[in-house]
């Protein structure tokens, strides 16, 4: 798998990487070997096409913990507006695939769900120095019936 730096398109890249990811039952090498991933598939919040996107996570008692880090860049994710246009997402962890509803965080859920996040990746801490924003934390559940 070609690592993010070697390819110019990032829509390229999160299709070889979900083709990898599929292939191998979520593994995948580059720039997520070892780093627990998901597929995150979201409607474009303008567009309403599909857009998948691998995300490292954090399972978070009975939710998946997503971080719209964007690298620490200025501004959210593409796929952050998408799940707040359209909270139903599709999510693939390993062999698994299911809906999901995503949830920004706030409050006291988030700046716990946050420091978890920091005291075991400290990379965290850095993104949300270099953003100049406040990362936004979502939460994914399987929903309710």
């Amino acid at each position: 798998m070609p690592r993010r730096s070697d390819v110019a398109d990032p829509g390229e890249y999160n299709r070889l990487t979900a083709e990898e990811f599929r292939a191998n039952h979520g593994q995948v090498t580059g720039d997520f070997e070892g780093r627990p991933i998901l597929l995150l598939t979201t409607a474009g919040a303008k567009s309403g096409r599909s857009h998948v996107t691998p995300l490292i996570y954090a399972d978070y008692g009975d939710r998946l913990i997503v971080c719209a880090a964007a690298g620490g860049q200025p501004n959210n994710p593409a796929w952050y507006y998408n799940i707040v246009a359209s909270p139903t997402v599709r999510v693939e962890v390993g062999d698994e695939d299911f809906l999901a509803e995503a949830v920004v965080t706030t409050g006291e859920d988030r700046a716990a769900i946050f420091a978890e996040r920091c005291a075991s990746s400290p990379a965290f801490n850095e993104y949300q120095q270099k953003a100049g924003r406040k990362i936004p934390i979502i939460a994914l559940s399987r929903p309710t019936t």
